[in-house]
């Protein structure tokens, strides 16, 4: 049986992250064991330390390297813990790639994430990005987070309604440093309602002539378009789309829809309650705009500056051609988003967590 913690020191992380950028932790811990996380915690090199945790890195810059310790979850088992014959629970622990757990899924008979197949990225991470595509996130099929909290030494069982999911948000990502989530339960259906109105999706299975697609032909035409306009991180390093889809006043968005025709322009549901407590205040309706229209609006699409760029097949994705660092691949994000505050009035944030700077 393996060892359930490998130590490694001075850890080079380049291949660590989908970036490619270079970066270096002074102490790197992969774990295959979650319930080894209190000892290794508290050992030499983690005690009283904040310790990063790292997944495929398919989620994050690093703009420096860390000064901290990294944490890397490897255990992938995924089981079964009930299923009633309409539904079944599968767990799935945090180092499970997030696209093979989807085909697994699919393979099983269970519907209900394939329109999240082909995103990079770890189970671990999914709940706390509360990922998202093609009109479907990933919280609508969570069932429980399982974490450990390293400042109390206690281990939680979070149903989805404690998770505090929205809009590429979680309770784990407002709170980055409180859990390492161990381990995520999902509520999978064996007669699953397929959603296919996203743009683009439902024209694709047409054209394939799917009339009443099954949930594996829809993730096969996912896959087919995630392919066709968004670079592979093994050829030209990158995390996907680098920014959120910002979300304005109602009023603010058909303004700037009458000034731009071409701006797409997509209704946002009712303002979360769990906002409130952390500051935000409900300004009415809201509208979600397309950060890619806007900065594809504003010339970057296809633009180079060295190594660092923005993909020439969609302007959400910032690339490395090869030797940029995360600090010039962040100041060129900075700049994107500049450009498209000063033209549209509009403030872009970054969907990767930063380490090593702040945005």
């Amino acid at each position: 049986m393996s060892s359930p913690v490998r130590l490694l020191r001075d850890a080079p992380l380049t291949a660590r992250n989908s970036f490619g950028v270079p970066a270096r932790a002074a102490l790197l811990a992969e774990v295959n064991d979650a319930r080894a996380l209190p000892g290794l915690l508290a050992g030499d090199g983690f005690a009283g330390a904040r310790p990063l945790v790292v997944g495929a890195g398919s989620n994050l810059l690093f703009a420096g390297d860390p000064d901290q310790p990294v944490v890397v979850l490897v255990g992938d088992a995924v089981t079964e813990r009930s299923n009633d014959g309409a539904e079944t629970i599968l767990r799935a622990e945090a180092g499970a790639q997030w696209h093979d757990f989807v085909m697994q899924a699919l393979a099983r008979g269970l519907g209900g994430l394939e329109n999240l197949a082909l995103i990079p990225g770890t189970v671990g991470a999914a709940p706390i990005q509360n990922i998202g595509a093609y009109g479907v996130e990933v919280c609508e099929r969570i069932h429980a987070v399982e974490a450990f909290e390293p400042a109390t030494g206690r281990w939680h069982r979070l149903p989805a309604g404690e998770c505090a999911f929205g809009y590429r948000d979680s309770l784990f990502k407002r709170q980055p440093d409180r859990f390492i989530v161990t381990a995520v339960e999902f509520a999978l259906s064996r007669q699953p309602q397929v959603r296919i109105d996203y743009a683009g999706l439902g024209d694709a299975l047409a054209a394939a002539g799917h009339a009443a697609p099954t949930p594996r032909q829809v993730a096969d035409a996912v896959i087919e378009i995630r392919r066709s306009k968004l670079p592979d991180p093994a050829v030209l390093g990158n995390a996907g789309s680098f920014f959120k889809n910002p979300i304005v006043p109602a009023g603010q968005a058909e303004a700037l829809r009458a000034a731009h025709p071409g701006l797409p322009v997509f209704p946002v549901g009712p303002f979360p309650a769990d906002a409130l407590a952390h500051g935000e205040t409900p300004q009415g309706p809201r509208s979600k705009l397309s950060a890619a229209w806007l900065i594809d609006d504003c010339g970057w699409k296809g633009h180079r500056r060295g190594d660092a760029g923005v993909a020439a097949t969609h302007a959400l994705v910032l690339v490395n051609h090869g030797s940029a660092t995360g600090a010039q691949l962040l100041a060129l994000a900075r700049d994107i988003a500049a450009s498209v505050q000063e033209r549209f009035g509009v403030a872009l944030e970054p969907e990767p967590r930063l380490v090593g700077d702040r945005w």
